[in-house]
């Protein structure tokens, strides 16, 4: 289990690493959007601070998720982008691939908050 464990773990930290870093250099092929979700992305570019933001924290978020001395801190870090990514693909693009990858990384991310919430005890008490 401790192997499954790090192999989801490494997998999820390298996609959010490159979905971060793909925010700098634009390396990935973009799908063809909605008219929706080109009036988002509009507005998400003329925030030009924005996208640069989220990159950083997938590739911050990312990179603290592989290891497991960091995984809890990693997972907090990315669960707020998790969120958005989630609800984006359930609200704006729902019979798109992406609702079913997004839903399997966002149960990952709250299977290693679950099972690291002895470190978080101390946060909420």
């Amino acid at each position: 289990m401790k192997i499954v464990k790090f192999i989801l773990c490494l997998l999820f930290g390298l996609m959010f690493i490159n979905a971060g870093f793909d925010k700098f250099l634009h390396y990935m092929p973009m799908p063809a959007l909605t008219a929706d979700q080109t009036k988002l992305f509009a507005a998400f570019t003329e925030i030009g601070w924005l996208m640069p933001l989220v990159g950083a924290v997938e590739v911050i978020g990312g990179l603290l998720f592989i290891f497991p001395k960091t995984r809890a801190l990693g997972a907090v870090v990315i669960l707020p982008v998790m969120v958005g990514i989630l609800l984006h693909n359930v609200c704006r693009a729902p019979s798109q691939m992406g609702i079913g990858i997004s839903a399997v990384l966002f149960l990952i991310n709250l299977w290693i908050i679950i099972d690291n919430k002895e470190k978080y005890k101390a946060l909420v008490s």
